[in-house]
């Protein structure tokens, strides 16, 4: 809801598995937002099919997450996933981090395994 408020046309999924159909269906996307836990396969799970396909490979991946340990942190960073956003997170800021993660993707420094922790 607040992406679309932004101005961010949004997709949604209800799983793991739904996310990747909807990935494979060949429309194009700027950006993935996944939650570490999703019922099916998980954030991890499907962050790393997403870095496997080379038509997703360098999508930009936010992830959010209740875990916050170092084995977490590394965990999403072998995943792919560019940002760990821990919760709780205040959801209103969530439209400048896509808009700021999109810009960092456009620029020719991105570099998309690497992984940033927002808290």
């Amino acid at each position: 809801m607040y992406l679309e408020l932004d101005g961010f046309e949004v997709r949604r999924a209800i799983d793991g598995e739904a996310a990747l159909a909807l990935l494979a269906a060949g429309e194009d996307f700027d950006l993935v937002i996944l939650d570490v836990m999703m019922p099916g396969k998980d954030g991890m799970e499907v962050c790393r099919c997403l870095r496997a396909d080379p038509r997703t490979r360098d999508i930009p991946v936010l992830m959010f997450t209740a875990l916050s340990s170092d084995a977490d942190v590394e965990s999403a960073r072998q995943a792919g996933a560019t940002h760990l956003i821990t919760k709780p997170y205040n959801l209103a800021g969530l439209g400048e981090l896509v808009r700021m993660t999109l810009l960092r993707a456009a620029s020719t420094a991105y570099e998309p395994h690497s992984v940033d922790v927002i808290a």
